[in-house]
């Protein structure tokens, strides 16, 4: 298989991401060059890293790489985008591509106006577990979904587990909802355990999405404590017609309409005595709902998610099939755009219009 060879403009905490997986994968990809317009923290960086650091798109581009990831800070990447559109570079872009609806409606016009390539590195939906979950709806074991309640993801994330998992495309949603304050004792963060005992106020949101096809989802995220804390873990439940999702049991109906519950079970390497590390896959019964593409590779289920990303994208690059398209990403960030009104607005009903990439 040919080796996938792409650029990076960016030096946080994502990007670095990128950086890690072309490491460990060498077979696969390729990182050309990192745009950093700062000279002097772009020579730190590439003493920290051992890359190559550029400071311009034309330095970039001149390696001639399949695409560039764009991995720079929310509030300037509406803006970075229309420079690699008019270029012709295809684009990786991290989430969210607006952060207000001028913005995005500016996206949208400039992908149109240039008939850019770009796909959105929203990696939720190829995390494993999300993945095994998604194949259990897919596969029709729960029937037609009419409701999902999800507390795992804030905002756009959210939004774009809700609207995949409850084939809403471009419906248009009634929100409404609130948001509460409660004590929270720290527990973890990025750079490891905390055992200090300290206690902060933490958000819970809590938002009912009502969509025009008449499924609905119960929002429930509690921000900052959810994405780091060993006392605040996630939680979803889909109802299906034949069945349910109940977080890591499965429950559903067989042809003979007999009631079945199963466990999901996690198949991890390097576990109480194997010799490798890695994820290898998720099982229901007999069946893997999922195989990690990346053999034997030591990441974490967010490094997984982002490489099956920077995977797919080379396939469209290619070939032009789509994983996570502009359209897709735009209408997420809109929706949570309004999801940020109704909580700014305590239980009075928002409602979405079409918007223009929706029609």
């Amino acid at each position: 298989m040919k080796k996938i060879r792409f650029g990076l403009i960016g030096s946080g905490w994502r990007a670095e991401f990128y950086i890690r997986i072309a490491k460990a994968l060498p077979q696969q990809f390729e990182l050309t060059k990192v745009l950093i317009r700062d000279k002097e923290k772009g020579e730190q960086f590439k003493k920290l890293h051992g890359v190559e650091v550029v400071q311009t798109v034309e330095e970039l581009e001149a390696d001639q790489p399949d695409y560039v990831v764009l991995a720079i800070k929310r509030g300037i990447i509406s803006g970075y985008l229309p420079k690699l559109f008019e270029k012709g570079i295809p684009v990786l872009c991290e989430t969210p591509p607006g952060e207000d609806i001028e913005a995005l409606n500016s996206v949208w016009k400039a992908y149109e106006k240039y008939q850019a390539k770009i796909q959105i590195a929203e990696q939720y939906f190829a995390q494993p577990l999300y993945a095994a979950w998604e194949k259990v709806i897919k596969e029709g074991k729960i029937g037609r979904v009419e409701n999902i309640n999800i507390s795992a993801l804030h905002g756009y994330h959210g939004a774009s587990i809700i609207r995949r998992f409850l084939n809403a495309g471009f419906e248009n949603v009634v929100i409404y909802g609130k948001r509460f304050w409660f004590d929270v004792t720290e527990t973890y963060g990025r750079d490891g355990m905390i055992f200090d005992g300290e206690v902060f106020q933490c958000s819970r949101e809590r938002l009912t999405l009502e969509f025009d096809n008449g499924t609905v989802a119960y929002f429930d995220f509690s921000d900052p404590a959810q994405y780091h804390s060993f006392i605040r873990t996630r939680q979803l439940t889909v109802q299906g017609v034949r069945g349910e999702i109940d977080d890591m049991t499965i429950r559903y109906l067989t042809e003979e309409n007999i009631p079945v519950t199963q466990e999901l079970n996690r198949i991890d390497l390097g576990v109480y005595g194997n010799q490798e590390w890695a994820h290898y896959g998720i099982m229901l019964g007999e069946e893997f709902l999922y195989k990690n593409p990346f053999k034997n590779a030591r990441f974490n289920d967010d490094e997984i998610a982002v490489a099956t990303c920077m995977l797919k994208m080379g396939e469209y690059v290619k070939t032009g099939q789509e994983f996570y398209s502009l359209r897709e990403a735009l209408q997420d960030m809109y929706i949570s755009l309004k999801m940020d009104e109704a909580l700014a607005n305590p239980n009075k009903e928002i409602r979405t219009e079409t918007q223009i990439w929706a029609k």
